[in-house]
């Protein structure tokens, strides 16, 4: 009985899917490309590409959970890179005032986003979609308008470049695989070892009900908003220390990937299910898949098929065991 229930308590886990589908991937690509994506130097190329994906994934799966979405992440990225560039590497400012002028302004474009929502009752996609133009925008006309040029160069050197865009571990792993595990562990106990979690699942399943049970939910939804926003932010500002330039036309990658990560992590897109060791998970199978591809001997015009197949499978296989999990009742006996 004992077993029984492990079992089912196993599968309604949100990450138990995820975590399966990780697991089929990786056997996937062990046949078809030998173990060379598991040896150092393979491991490394998707756990940077999991890494800088991943900062952003989770606090953006938090807002899923929550029923909310901001697709602004992809004007985010390129608007803190740029933001460091320019103070720092066209104005030549001390590297701290680019870092923290990014930062700052992913908070204030989070509450902007935040205010909005929660202000004129306009779906989050929506907002987020105006300010995913307006951010492009203003990067696109001011670096233009200032630098004479959609690229900026950047030298850093001490402190800021070790911290923020450096290698570790024999020059292969990006600083940013530290930052993404260090919060990943934050995001866990933030949500499923504090009462700030349950808000966050109890706005996912009724946001008025939640509302009427006291919880703070305009201010936990614009803390969220703010999260997201300055996460992108911090990713642009590190790779622009990590590259030494920035470019006015990146990021935009992040708005699918990281919602894909966070879906294939088992969060629901209507809120109010999933776990931060699922979009973990998640965020490290579509790593796996999107680098992994390059190590088997398929015909590389066939990649884009072959990656949006296999990450369909890994979300209808997330799919399959949450309705398992779902319909699920150990039978009645011994105890």
């Amino acid at each position: 009985m004992s077993s029984t229930i492990s079992i089912g308590g196993l599968l309604r886990r949100p990450e138990a899917g995820a975590a399966l589908g990780l697991v089929a991937v990786l056997i996937f690509f062990a046949i078809f490309g030998g173990m060379t994506f598991l040896k150092p130097a393979g491991m490394a190329s998707w756990l940077n590409v999991a890494a800088n994906l991943g900062v952003i994934a989770i606090p953006l799966g938090l807002l899923m959970i929550s029923g909310e979405l901001d697709i602004s992440v992809g004007a985010m990225v390129p608007f803190g890179a740029m933001t460091t560039a320019v103070i720092s590497g066209h104005y030549g400012m001390p590297i701290w005032i680019g870092v923290f002028a990014a930062l700052g302004f992913g908070v204030l474009v989070g509450l902007i986003n935040g205010f909005l929502v929660i202000r004129t009752a306009v779906p989050s996609l929506i907002v987020t979609l105006g300010s995913l133009f307006a951010v492009q925008g203003i990067v696109l006309g001011l670096t233009v308008l200032i630098t004479k040029s959609t690229s900026v160069a950047l030298a850093t050197e001490g402190p800021a470049k070790a911290i923020f865009g450096d290698f570790v571990m024999g020059g292969q792993l990006q600083v940013m695989v530290l930052w993404w595990l260090g919060l990943t562990a934050l995001y866990i106990f933030f949500v499923h070892f504090s009462p700030f979690g349950n808000w966050i699942f109890a706005m996912g399943g009724d946001k008025i009900s939640a509302r009427n049970a006291g919880i703070p939910t305009e201010r936990l939804t614009m803390m969220l908003f703010v999260l997201s926003a300055t996460s992108a932010a911090f990713v642009g500002m590190c790779q622009a220390i990590l590259y030494n330039s920035a470019q006015v036309a990146g990021g935009q990658s992040f708005i699918f990937n990281s919602i894909i990560a966070v879906v294939v992590g088992g969060v629901l897109l209507t809120g109010g299910f999933g776990s931060v060791v699922g979009i973990f998970f998640g965020t490290i199978t579509f790593a796996v898949v999107t680098q992994g591809i390059y190590y088997t001997d398929f015909d590389r015009n066939w990649s884009s098929l072959i990656i949006g197949v296999l990450l369909l499978g890994a979300v209808l296989m997330n799919n399959t065991f949450r309705k398992m999990a779902l319909s699920y009742a150990p039978k009645k006996g011994g105890k």
